[in-house]
């Protein structure tokens, strides 16, 4: 591959404003060569000192994929489940979520999430009894004792299942921030036959992937760039599902 520079004013000239955005953010950094995925191949535009520079233009293309996609979801009143459970990105997600109001994953994602969706749901559903219980003051019957360990038992259930409440039926959609970390909703949702989107950084397998996004995926200011951009899709969709019921 070339040795590239990756100062700005080498590569601005040919650059839209999206790709002078997204080198500000660091997007087009990558790993060490050494751990680049044959599949990412495409989406390499060189190594400069070692480190794998990730094509933007060929980014550009394939985020605007993704985000004709999550906007069309979101336009038909569609529910995306996000999966962010590195601790780096776990701000941004719940960000995210909170913004778009869709469910997510950011402490570890709990096998049979998808592929055992009746039984995770029904923990949710637990859950949320156990909250109404204790907010009508149905705990003042139990002994001092039962009560901490039935409040014990809400805030683990909270810590693994409180981004669940509104997965009230299998998504259309699962965003993957770091494909390498979350294995397995990749694997849940392509056995599922639900659609991924996902940043793919030079280290992963976009082969996997149905809406692969060429993405550095471990810098915050990437993660965060890129997780504005799937908000504001998102956001846009679900205005227009909101005009439509009001029409």
């Amino acid at each position: 591959m070339n040795d590239i520079a990756t100062h700005n004013d080498e590569f601005m000239p040919m650059a839209s404003k999206e790709v002078e955005s997204m080198l500000k953010a660091g997007i087009h950094l990558g790993h060490a060569k050494s751990k680049n995925h044959p599949a990412m191949k495409p989406y390499i535009y060189g190594v400069r000192n070692t480190i794998a520079i990730i094509d933007l233009m060929k980014t550009e293309e394939k985020l605007r994929k993704a985000l004709d996609f999550m906007r069309e979801i979101g336009a038909r009143g569609g529910l995306v489940l996000l999966a962010g459970t590195r601790p780096g990105v776990r701000r941004v997600v719940l960000d995210m979520a909170e913004k778009t109001c869709m469910p997510y994953f950011i402490e570890r994602w709990i096998g049979g999430a998808l592929t055992n969706y009746k039984m995770i749901s029904k923990r949710v559903e637990h859950m949320e009894l156990l909250e109404k219980e204790k907010e009508s003051g149905g705990f003042d019957k139990y002994t001092k004792k039962e009560r901490a360990k039935k409040e014990e038992e809400i805030t683990r259930l909270r810590r693994f299942f409180d981004g669940l409440r509104k997965l009230t039926r299998m998504p259309d959609a699962v965003v993957v921030v770091d494909t390498t970390h979350d294995t397995t909703a990749v694997h849940e949702a392509r056995r599922m036959k639900i659609p991924v989107i996902a940043l793919c950084d030079s280290n992963a397998n976009a082969d996997l992937i149905d809406f692969p996004i060429p993405s550095n995926d471990h810098a915050l200011p990437a993660v965060t760039y890129m997780l504005g951009k799937f908000t504001e899709a998102i956001q846009e969709g679900q205005r227009q599902h909101v005009e439509k019921k009001a029409e």
